[in-house]
């Protein structure tokens, strides 16, 4: 090859990013229960990969053991190149995960639950100038500027969704990894996430999402990984009949309590 003045470029020292998210034959169990069976999957850089499958078939136990909150019992997982084990740079994660609601019973505005994404940037725990500005701005993303100083008890399952993106955007992460992000959420709020995402990607974040339906995000998913058991049934283009989950007529039971729902912490791994 040559740089245009006949001179051989030097193309050995070019060395191809690693994937952002890398499993290979990970296995895990929920009490002696096994519920991933060997998964390998890779999320590339600037990828937006969708997590698909039934109840129970182990998507939300895939992104808890990538974050480390479920154990592996065999395999190997990697983040940006590094074993999840020793990989300590946990601001370039941006967790979403599923079904949260208040926060932990402790009254915060929306504001602070925001602001707690951004400790893992902040110098001893203290927020600058910075900080703040990159707070105010996750809040834009969502569309919750104007409710910055309001509690979030004050908030609708929307709103709330919205408050645990802009959490996870607000230490502007190369990684998203949200567990089911439309999950009981309303038209509104869906065209208002799908926005922030799209503009995620655009920007180079890489994405991997848990869905039950594709919905508006549907245009920017890249690949889908459909689940089944446990294992991985399809890695590929999203699958037609897959896609279709928002349209009327699907019928899915979405088995999610109020008793089950997680409160707002202010830690990735907590």
């Amino acid at each position: 090859m040559t740089n245009g003045s006949d001179t051989p470029t030097d193309t050995s020292t070019v060395t191809p990013h690693p994937p952002v998210i890398s499993l290979r034959g990970v296995t895990a169990e929920l009490g002696s229960r096994p519920v991933l069976r060997g998964i390998d999957l890779t999320v590339n850089r600037g990828e937006v990969v969708a997590l698909l499958g039934a109840n129970g078939s182990g998507k939300s136990t895939a992104i808890r053991t990538i974050i480390g909150q479920v154990p592996l019992s065999g395999g190997e997982i990697e983040l940006f190149g590094t074993p999840r084990r020793r990989f300590r740079d946990w601001a370039r994660v941006g967790y979403v995960p599923q079904r949260t609601t208040a926060a932990g019973g402790v009254p915060a505005t929306v504001t602070e639950v925001v602001s707690s994404g951004r400790l893992s940037r902040a110098r001893f725990g203290v927020l600058r100038k910075a900080d703040r500005e990159a707070v105010r701005h996750a809040l834009e993303l969502v569309g919750l500027a104007d409710r910055a100083k309001d509690s979030v008890d004050a908030l609708s399952g929307g709103q709330h969704q919205r408050v645990l993106i802009a959490r996870a955007l607000a230490s502007v992460p190369e990684l998203l990894i949200m567990d089911e992000p439309m999950a009981g959420v309303d038209l509104a709020s869906q065209e208002v996430l799908a926005a922030t995402l799209r503009e995620q990607v655009a920007a180079g974040t890489s994405v991997l999402l848990v869905l039950h339906e594709l919905g508006p995000l549907e245009p920017l998913i890249d690949r889908a990984v459909v689940l089944r058991d446990g294992c991985v049934l399809h890695d590929g283009p999203p699958p037609r009949a897959l896609g279709q989950h928002a349209l009327p007529g699907h019928d899915h039971v979405h088995p999610h309590a109020a008793h089950d729902a997680e409160p707002i912490r202010t830690g990735l791994l907590s």
